[in-house]
């Protein structure tokens, strides 16, 4: 089958990078199936789980906390604020990022619609690692 160049970059480095048949990114939109040729462009990402396919099996999940892709039909590169394999999810740290992240939407109730947005955006990545972690 054919592949395309899957790469992975946090902030401290680079996490993966391989050729995969697919992956599955999560996007704001939704999630996104990501294949060979696809069509380029880039995407904002919300906290959720990159899924990726090799050998017609999936091989990883790995959850992050957001950040972009770059898609082109040989290449993907994610640039993620955080990176962790869904394997080493912690329930008790993914709940207490839930507390906390509540604690500063409701602390971010009079301040500009974008520190408001940013709050939610960390509640709703937090949910999703909390997710994430349960089901592990």
């Amino acid at each position: 089958m054919a592949t395309f160049d899957l790469e992975l970059v946090s902030p401290e480095r680079l996490l993966l990078s391989r050729p995969v048949e697919m992956a599955v990114i999560p996007a704001y939109e939704g999630e996104m199936g990501v294949l060979p040729n696809h069509a380029p462009m880039i995407v904002a990402l919300r906290g959720g789980v990159i899924r990726v396919t090799e050998g017609g099996q999936e091989t990883e999940q790995l959850f992050i906390m957001g950040g972009f892709a770059e898609i082109t039909p040989t290449r993907v590169t994610v640039l993620a604020d955080e990176v962790t394999p869904v394997a080493t999810l912690s329930r008790a740290a993914a709940a207490q990022r839930v507390t906390e992240a509540e604690a500063a939407l409701a602390a971010a109730a009079d301040e500009t619609p974008e520190v408001r947005d940013r709050a939610s955006d960390r509640l709703m990545a937090a949910r999703a690692m909390q997710e994430a972690a349960q089901a592990a």
